[in-house]
């Protein structure tokens, strides 16, 4: 919902790494940009592969991981918004596995998906990290030989993150990024291969950035608050008429059509400086 690197980037996936690829699902939006990413993940030589977001339920879409991904160990999921999520049950019965995610509605088998598990396929490693805000459930993976940070929706390709009150929390969403940020510092981790969007080559640029975005917005949602002439928060949601209204403030640059996603990323912001006094 800004601009950020990957911008004006043409995107149809592809190989990336030694281990990768990357297969675009034809449901582009202005929410989903150019797609879906779905992530068919192996090692080297190895016969098995593990697939992340198989994405929503079109039928050449899934024809083609399929192809890409010969035999399937495990489904990963990032979170389950179902342009992630949809097909992820009938693709792992298809392929004869289970599916592996944080939240339990969306499991297909008893295993879940925890911060710092890692989950091995015939050499291939891939470390979970949780990454709350964007939603609840939102979940990252770092594939260490590649030094690269599966994302899903929570750093994007192109532009920035709606975090989805009120499921989605500003708190945790900024918590999020310096962990991605700090691991990224740690592990050297150079890549970004988001779940939507074309890769980006630079984490911590890019990590950097969408924090230095969050700042200034919410220093435009605080000063836009300040500005309105009625109280701007009730003991319980912000009203939705002062969202409205700060929303045309803030997001006048942003095709007006994005406007609701912004509504609940202004929620979002609004509940986080409730909790923080004036400066």
């Amino acid at each position: 919902m800004s601009s950020a690197a990957g911008d004006g980037v043409a995107w149809s996936g592809g190989a990336f790494g030694e281990r990768a690829r990357c297969v675009l699902a034809p449901n582009p939006g202005t929410m989903t940009l150019d797609g879906t990413n779905t992530w068919v993940l192996r090692e080297p030589g190895a016969s098995r592969s593990v697939v992340v977001d198989p994405g929503p339920e079109i039928a050449t879409h899934l024809d083609a991981v399929a192809s890409y991904a010969g035999e399937v160990a495990v489904v990963l999921l990032t979170h389950g918004h179902l342009d992630h999520s949809e097909a992820a049950a009938s693709f792992a019965r298809r392929v004869g596995c289970g599916v592996r995610a944080l939240d339990p509605r969306h499991r297909l088998g008893e295993e879940g998906l925890g911060d710092g598990e890692v989950v091995e396929v015939d050499g291939l490693e891939v470390q979970v990290v949780a990454t709350p805000g964007h939603t609840s459930d939102s979940l990252s993976f770092l594939l260490p030989a590649e030094r690269a940070l599966l994302t899903g929706d929570t750093v994007l390709g192109r532009g920035t993150t709606v975090v989805a009150h009120p499921d989605g929390r500003l708190g945790a969403y900024l918590d999020s990024l310096h962990r991605l940020h700090a691991l990224a510092e740690e592990r050297e981790a150079t890549w970004v291969w988001p779940g939507h969007g074309p890769v980006l080559d630079d984490a911590l640029a890019t990590l950097d950035h969408y924090l230095a975005h969050r700042r200034e917005r919410l220093e435009q949602v605080r000063e836009a608050l300040r500005t309105l002439p009625d109280p701007p928060v009730t003991e319980g949601e912000a009203d939705r008429d002062v969202v409205r209204r700060v929303v045309e403030t803030v997001y006048a640059d942003v095709d007006p059509r994005l406007w609701g996603a912004a509504e609940l990323s202004v929620r979002a912001q609004v509940e986080y400086l409730r909790g923080r006094p004036a400066r």
